[in-house]
């Protein structure tokens, strides 16, 4: 049955082009669609439409957890749409890595190379090929030598200067793989004990009294930006906490209701909540790039970010894992970010205000990063928070 999904997919590419379909002379301002945002406009197929358009499978970026994020919502879409376009657009840009006996040119040294891995585990389960299942567990049994901090937590990379870090980001790079590779392959004895030990212990360490998350830990408090009695980076990067916000969503997602360290992070999951909910702008519905310093005149609501939390708070609120109230405050995030998309002269979607890639930094750094438009770190989260909620 998968390989004739597969197959039926490959040749409707053959027939069909990839142009972008013709958008109405009257699609709403982005205000306008702020407003009603469950309107009939389809918003994650623009967005995939736009950007199948600009981009070509050879030309998309080579293997990078970015590329990775955004085509992992494509696929979130290619669920819904069983758009054959969307499906093996995916797998000619794993292809492109992945050869046929399954080998792969990645050396998995850091968590951030992992995250395309999902990629693998769903091509395996939509065609049944073998290789798909060989390339995906190099990066399962690269995790028996990477190297962890003294509680056990992964390293952000395996190189001298990420030694003995945990980077909140590092928690989406590589738990969400796991338990899917974990249920994909029957090995989710260990998978699902990983990947929320994971989680507990980066938890553990950058959760602070507001609920919020650090950027990061330094085990050693030997990093540049590292507090020496904390170890912790001194500020809330938005999407780092965005990344760990959805890495644990997916994770509760997964576990068994009885695992033994669910009621912990459910803990740390309502928590975080209270943060969010406390520092969501509400002028706009979004969240800050230095989330508890809105105040500043300087700082800016990222629209990456805004994604990822407007999800975790809308599947955490509809699942039980937080209480049913933080869905309307995921309703004003999804407005807020409605907001931040456009039409563009050629018929393209535009999504703006997007937080390039970022190491760790201080206050002034985050907020002299690069606003982008259209950065795969925005449209993979826009179109995760999207496929959540669009219907509601």
């Amino acid at each position: 049955m998968r390989r004739r999904r597969l197959r039926a997919a490959i040749t409707a590419v053959a027939v069909a082009t990839a142009t972008l379909a013709a958008l109405p002379a009257t699609t709403p301002t982005p205000a306008a669609a702020a407003s009603r945002p469950a309107a009939a406009r389809d918003w994650s197929t623009a967005v995939v439409d736009s950007t199948m358009a600009r981009y070509t499978p050879s030309t998309i970026g080579g293997w990078s957890y970015p590329v990775g994020l955004y085509l992992y919502g494509q696929y979130l879409t290619y669920l819904r749409t069983h758009d054959a376009r969307y499906l093996t657009y995916i797998k000619d840009y794993v292809d492109r890595f992945v050869k046929s006996d399954g080998s792969i040119s990645q050396s998995f040294n850091s968590l951030d190379s992992m995250q395309a891995g999902r990629l693998l585990v769903i091509l395996h389960h939509e065609t049944g090929q073998d290789r798909y299942r060989k390339a995906a567990r190099k990066i399962r049994d690269r995790l028996n030598t990477y190297p962890r901090t003294s509680d056990g937590g992964f390293w952000h990379a395996d190189n001298s200067s990420r030694a003995h870090q945990l980077w909140a980001d590092g928690v989406y790079m590589v738990n969400p793989f796991l338990v899917e590779y974990g249920k994909e392959f029957g090995d989710s004895a260990y998978t699902d004990d990983e990947a929320a030990e994971q989680l507990y212990v980066y938890g553990s360490h950058l959760q602070v009294g507001n609920g919020l998350l650090k950027h990061a830990y330094d085990e050693s408090k030997s990093a540049s930006w590292a507090d020496p009695q904390s170890g912790l980076a001194p500020e809330h990067w938005c999407r780092a906490v965005g990344w760990y916000s959805m890495a644990i969503t997916d994770v509760l997602d997964a576990i068994p209701a009885n695992h033994p360290r669910r009621a912990q992070l459910l803990s740390i999951f309502r928590r975080l909540a209270a943060g969010l909910e406390k520092y969501q702008d509400p002028a706009t519905g979004r969240w800050f790039q230095v989330i508890d310093k809105g105040g500043r005149e300087d700082n800016w609501t990222e629209t990456s970010c805004s994604s990822m939390f407007t999800y975790a708070l809308s599947r955490g609120a509809e699942r039980g894992y937080i209480d049913p109230h933080y869905a309307a405050v995921a309703r004003r995030g999804y407005e807020g970010v409605l907001a931040k998309l456009s039409v563009g002269a050629d018929g393209r979607t535009e999504l703006a205000d997007i937080s390039i890639g970022t190491n760790v930094g201080d206050y002034a750094y985050y907020v002299a990063r690069t606003r982008d438009t259209n950065d795969f770190h925005g449209l993979g989260a826009f179109l995760i928070m999207n496929e959540q909620l669009r219907g509601d």
